[in-house]
């Protein structure tokens, strides 16, 4: 990162016309276009430079306060927003994801902010492609490998958009002038032209470039979700086997890194230390973002990771049996909860079927006591508690918390209320826990720390043998499929799998669950999924088969969500009253009102169950 990705950031936005939500009229003038000079892509220099503004794109998913991911999250079966102090965030989510709504903001969703930064992301990589030719290169090796990442980025964020929104404008060259033309395009036509973009971006790269830069292994891994998503199951198949039969990349299995020496470790742990996920030694990851405190344009003062995932174990309604405070955040206690575990606020909650229902295997690293962290591990730290009048407070002191119970609710929790939504469930310490070059957190934007910068992976092998799996799932060889997923499972010292008959895209996606928290976008892969049923007919372990035809009125995405997690399916009330709630059209979500108001001469569509939708023209079915 330097001053070409500031210079790229302010030149690419300023000449965007893709409409997100807030935007003012004055951002179409044409007068802004006059900041658009092409002739600063004439180096192989600013080419590179703007690659690395794609992956600050990137990286922005991950990082930061309410960072997107947790939407992501939230749209699915493994979380939903803990936030019960507000009434704004989205948890009943028939209210609140609206066009009209804020889309935008920590408060409430991240859905607009997909919208603009995918598109934003995609005219980063149109810049690239448009102006292309205009560099001296030393050859055309050279050249190809920067196109084919180009093509790489902008297939990243198509792929996201069609499994978000569904049917969206399809852009493949830079724009010169303002337009208000667009229309949507199919979402098959648009992956097929990423498989063919892939197929490119496959030939022409390789694997020897830097952490952080794109490899042939991310084009490898991202051509298989696609060719699944296309239903090209056996092309996915080979996608996914040029990066688990060559020799660059694998599961790493022996300790590594700066904590291989821990005894009270182990390799899962090893495998996501913010220090050791770009060592060179570690085969594992085919693309990451790369985040350090002294990058250029670094704004989110650290991932925050802690504070969006961790429980707010720290607030004062946490009592003991009695009723005292039973915890303190402070850093300089003398058993400093909030530097051993990370201080959060319960952002993203973790389901039952998260945190408990898969867990079933005590041999599982991922799981094991002091990896994975219960409120019962913590302990009552707060230091009144030595010295209080009750004898059975100062017991407690140094103690492992008490599971709540209903004879004790009333006492332990201010009001007699058991806000256990936000205060009382466990979390994956091992990959959350962001920490300096010691054994606590520290944390040099933030006190209490919140977790501070880390290298992050977007993909690793782990994931490319759960989607080869899922690829002999659909093509029917359950023997094939099973041997990828106990590979992972081996790794995960986990007992491996043996029932046939128990092989199914359920299986899938609890691997899944336990083996990329925080890494996949789980409502994108949800979707995904479910738009393989509707267009295959096949039926699922539900016995359900599922059609296109109304496919925002009775798809596999909400009916896995309301099996598996009890929030929306009980619609479990919080403090505020607010009910958890969720309906078969958010498998695809609102394309943002004001992307219609401004496109005047166009039409992008709208989806099922939202408003706008009456107004809808046929997507067009190929590329001009």
């Amino acid at each position: 990162m330097n001053n070409t990705y500031k210079k790229l950031a302010i030149l690419l936005t300023s000449a965007m016309v893709i409409i997100s939500g807030g935007c003012k009229k004055s951002f179409l003038d044409s007068d802004q276009l006059s900041q658009y000079n092409p002739e600063s892509f004439n180096t192989v220099g600013a080419m590179r430079g703007s690659l690395n503004a794609l992956g600050a794109n990137v990286r922005a998913e991950y990082f930061g306060d309410s960072a997107p991911m947790l939407t992501e999250s939230i749209f699915s079966d493994v979380a939903v927003d803990g936030t019960t102090d507000k009434s704004t965030p989205a948890q009943d989510l028939i209210t609140r994801i609206t066009p009209d709504a804020n889309l935008n903001s920590d408060d409430f969703t991240k859905v607009g902010w997909y919208w603009t930064q995918e598109f934003l992301g995609i005219r980063y990589a149109n810049t690239i492609i448009s102006n292309i030719n205009r560099p001296a290169y030393s050859s055309d090796a050279e050249k190809n490998v920067i196109l084919g990442s180009a093509y790489f980025y902008r297939a990243y964020h198509y792929y996201r958009l069609v499994h978000q929104f569904g049917d969206v404008p399809l852009m493949l060259a830079d724009l010169d002038a303002p337009r208000h033309d667009f229309y949507s395009t199919k979402r098959e036509v648009i992956l097929a032209k990423m498989k063919t973009d892939l197929e490119f971006a496959q030939a022409a790269l390789n694997d020897d470039a830097n952490k952080g830069d794109v490899t042939k292994g991310a084009v490898s891994h991202l051509l298989t979700k696609v060719n699944l998503a296309l239903g090209k199951f056996d092309d996915a198949i080979a996608a996914a086997t040029t990066i688990i039969s060559g020799s660059k990349y694998g599961l790493m299995t022996s300790r590594f890194g700066s904590t291989a020496a821990d005894a009270t470790k182990n390799v899962i742990w090893d495998l996501h230390r913010m220090d050791n996920k770009a060592l060179p030694n570690n085969k594992e990851g085919l693309f990451l973002v790369i985040d350090r405190e002294t990058m250029a344009g670094n704004t989110d003062k650290g991932s925050q990771l802690m504070r969006n995932t961790v429980p707010a174990w720290h607030f004062a309604n946490v009592k003991t049996p009695s009723g005292a405070t039973a915890i303190t955040d402070a850093v300089n206690a003398e058993i400093p909860l909030t530097r051993m575990y990370g201080r959060g606020i319960g952002r993203y909650r973790g389901t039952p079927y998260s945190t408990k229902y898969i867990w079933t295997d005590n041999t599982d690293y991922r799981h094991a006591k002091g990896m994975w962290m219960n409120m019962t591990d913590l302990v009552y730290n707060n230091p009144a508690l030595k010295t209080s009048s009750n004898a059975a407070d100062r017991a407690l002191y140094g103690q492992p918390l008490q599971e709540y119970n209903s004879s004790n609710v009333a006492a332990r929790f201010q009001n007699g209320a058991l806000d256990t939504i936000r205060h009382w469930f466990g979390w994956p310490h091992y990959k959350v826990f962001i920490n300096s070059t010691n054994a606590l957190a520290n944390d040099p934007y933030w006190t209490p720390p919140r977790g501070t910068n880390t290298d992050w992976y977007v993909f690793r092998v782990a994931e490319t043998y759960l989607l080869r799996a899922e690829a002999y799932y659909w093509k029917g060889e359950l023997a094939l499929a099973m041997a990828d997923l106990n590979v992972v499972r081996a790794r995960a010292n986990a007992q491996p799998l043996t029932d046939l008959s128990k092989i199914n895209i359920g299986t899938i996606l609890d691997e899944r669950a336990r083996e990329l928290y925080w890494e996949e976008p789980r409502k994108t892969e949800l979707t995904r999924i479910a738009y393989i049923f509707a267009q295959t007919g096949k039926a699922a372990y539900n016995g359900k088969s599922y059609s296109m035809a109304n496919f925002s009125d009775d798809n596999f995405f909400y009916d896995r969500i309301i099996e598996k997690n009890d929030f929306y399916r009980n619609q479990v009330p919080t403090l505020q009253g607010v009910k958890y709630r969720i309906a078969p059209y958010h498998v695809l979500w609102p394309v943002p009102a004001s992307v219609q108001r401004f496109n005047t001469k166009g039409r992008i569509n709208q989806n099922k169950g939202y408003t706008g939708y009456a107004d809808n023209v046929p997507a067009l079915d190929k590329i001009p």
